[in-house]
């Protein structure tokens, strides 16, 4: 059966119709390629609907989808020092803490194992310390060998250095006291998990608590890529919703695969209070670019050709009207706008028909 192109290509054959209106327009397209040459009437036939550029208020990239976090720096989990019995919980999530302040308290056996340590250990630095006076005494007297000395300082030495062992073993267990462990806050912050319930029996290095400080928080941005190679370290962000405001702290090297975005790491330093984490929001940058002239156009303007963002910008060639294929550069969205780059703050768009100007632009229906 012979093959059937118009068949394939439905949507070619819906415009070819009006194509031919623009069969007199060929020597200006051959002119300047990028020129579409369209009188009023042609224009009216076609669909065509133009709309004059708003400006883009200033460089910006607006509405980036963002996720709220907390510097890792700023985390800390509370673990049990030893295996034990939870006996009280002295806070819950959403508190606020105090450095230093008791957090839980927990009942372990082996506390006293360790205080009978340090207890066996001190003794031992205590005699190894008096061995070593008296051998010092007999040496000068010239009683016993220099050998014998040295053998005494050593074991004073080592007996000296396992009773601080022991006794930093004790102090990092928190212990406070016969078979209680006092676990308090290693910084001021807030409680965002509680892991355990009182009478719990926990394991060693088991969470009990997790708390963090929120001021300054974090925020992960998705950014496209033409954004992502605009921005840098340093970049001042704004979230609008929640008045507040930062910096950004890193710019990702790697792009997502599905959605082809940039992961841009922000810090919030005015106005974090108004945020919490985990929560999604929407961030706008300053690019700082304050040559570059930025306008919204409307997201129907907008096509797309050999992976590049196109706009038809209203335009004259000799005495020919028409609109001029005109490449631009994403920056962000205004509302219901798209923040572009690359075409000037007065120019007027074509945002309707659209189609119809890429199918005679890219020749198509053309013999």
């Amino acid at each position: 059966m012979p093959p059937q192109p118009t068949a394939r290509r439905p949507h070619v054959r819906r415009l070819l119709p009006a194509l031919a209106l623009l069969a007199g327009a060929h020597g200006a397209i051959a002119a300047d390629p990028a020129f579409v040459a369209i009188s009023n009437t042609q224009g009216q036939a076609l669909g065509i609907v133009v709309q004059r550029v708003v400006p883009g208020g200033g460089t910006a990239a607006s509405g980036l989808p963002a996720t709220v976090g907390i510097p890792n720096s700023q985390v800390r989990v509370i673990a049990a020092p030893l295996a034990g019995v939870v006996e009280s919980l002295e806070t819950a999530p959403g508190m606020s803490v105090k450095k230093g302040e008791v957090l839980a308290r927990i009942s372990s056996p082996q506390a006293l194992e360790l205080q009978r340590d340090r207890i066996q250990a001190d003794s031992q630095a205590t005699l190894a310390r008096q061995s070593l006076g008296r051998d010092e005494q007999l040496f000068r007297e010239g009683l016993i060998a220099e050998s014998r000395l040295q053998a005494s300082r050593a074991n004073a030495a080592q007996s000296a250095a396992q009773a601080t062992e022991r006794r930093q073993e004790l102090a990092l267990a928190q212990h406070s006291g016969g078979q209680t462990l006092s676990l308090v806050a290693p910084i001021a912050g807030t409680v965002l998990e509680q892991h355990v319930s009182v009478g719990q029996r926990v394991e060693q290095s088991a969470p009990l608590y997790r708390i963090a400080r929120l001021d300054p928080l974090s925020v992960e941005i998705q950014a496209p890529l033409a954004i992502a190679a605009r921005a840098k370290v340093g970049t001042p962000l704004t979230i609008a919703s929640a008045g507040a405001s930062g910096k950004l702290i890193a710019v990702g090297r790697a792009v997502d695969p599905a959605s082809q975005s940039v992961l841009l790491r922000g810090l919030v330093t005015h106005g974090a209070e108004a945020l919490r984490p985990g929560q999604a929001t929407a961030v706008d940058l300053a690019l700082g670019n304050a040559t570059e002239t930025t306008v919204q156009v409307p997201g129907s303007a907008i096509l797309r050709h050999e992976n590049k963002p196109w706009v038809f910008v209203a335009a004259r060639a000799g005495t020919a009207t028409g609109y001029h294929a005109t490449a631009v550069t994403l920056i962000g969205r205004s509302g219901e706008n798209t923040v572009v780059s690359g075409i000037p703050a007065d120019a007027t768009v074509a945002i309707a028909g659209v189609s119809a100007l890429k199918a005679s632009w890219l020749g198509i229906g053309k013999e």
